[in-house]
C-alpha cells in the first residue's frame, strides 16, 4: 500500500520536493509522540513542520497517511535490513536469532520512531486500520519470519520440538516489552533501565528453551 501521494510539480513547491516529504513526517513524528494519533491535528503537525496545512496535503492524504508512512519508512529500512542479513545467513540459527535480537534491541532504545508501536497499541481500539496496518507490513512479517528460522533449526537438529509460531511471539514478547518500558514507564525509572542486560538475559533464555 503506497501512502504517499504524488505532489504537485508546478510553482515554489516543485524546488523542495526532495525535502518536504522528510520534513512534514519528521513534524509528525513529534507531535504525535507528544499526543498521540486522536490528539494530533494537521495544523500541529503544518506548524511544526514550518509549512502551511496545504502543503502538506500535497504529499499525505491525510493524518492516517502521515501516520502510515512513517510506520512503512521504518519498516522499509530495518525489516529490509534484517531480512537481506538473514538471507546471506549460513550455518546454526541460534547465533543469528541472537544478532538479531541486538540489533532490534539497539535500534529500538535509540530511535525515537519507537512511539509508533507505542501509539499502536494504545490507540488500537478507536483506530483498527493502523493496527491492521502495522500487523501486515511489520508484526506479521516478523513472526513469519522468526517462525521460518526457528522451523530450519529444527530441521537441522538444532532446536527442539515447538510450535514455531508460539516460539516467534516468545522471541518478540520481550521487544514489545521494551517498546511499552521505555515509552511509558522509564520516566518513573530511579537508574536509567538496562535495556541491553534484558536483551542478552531475552537471548540466554530462549536460546535455551529451543535448544535440543
Amino acid at each position: 500500500e503506497t501512502v504517499f501521494a504524488e505532489p504537485k510539480t508546478t510553482g515554489r513547491w516543485r524546488r523542495r520536493k526532495e525535502a518536504r516529504p522528510p520534513e512534514i513526517l519528521d513534524a509528525a513524528l513529534a507531535v504525535f509522540a507528544e499526543k498521540g494519533f486522536a490528539g494530533a491535528r494537521m495544523e500541529d503537525i503544518a506548524a511544526r513542520a514550518g509549512v502551511t496545512k496545504g502543503t502538506i496535503y500535497l504529499y499525505f492524504d491525510g493524518k492516517e497517511a502521515l501516520f502510515k508512512a512513517l510506520l512503512q519508512e521504518t519498516a522499509e529500512a530495518k525489516l529490509g535490513e534484517f531480512l537481506a542479513l538473514a538471507s546471506a545467513h549460513q550455518g546454526p540459527i541460534a547465533p543469528f536469532l541472537a544478532q538479531l535480537l541486538r540489533g532490534i534491541g539497539a535500534f529500538l532504545v535509540t530511535t525515537d520512531r519507537v512511539v509508533l508501536p507505542k501509539i499502536v497499541i494504545t490507540e488500537a481500539g478507536n483506530f483498527p486500520e493502523l493496527a491492521r496496518f502495522h500487523h501486515d507490513i511489520v508484526i506479521g512479517r516478523v513472526l513469519a519470519f522468526i517462525a521460518s528460522l526457528i522451523a530450519k533449526g529444527q530441521a537441522q537438529g538444532e532446536f527442539r520440538a515447538v510450535a514455531p509460531e508460539h516460539a516467534a511471539r516468545l522471541f518478540v514478547a520481550p521487544i514489545l516489552f521494551l517498546v511499552i518500558w521505555r515509552t511509558t514507564f522509564a520516566q518513573f525509572d530511579k537508574e536509567p533501565y538496562d535495556y541491553s542486560g534484558l536483551i542478552e538475559a531475552h537471548i540466554e533464555t530462549l536460546l535455551k528453551g529451543l535448544a535440543a
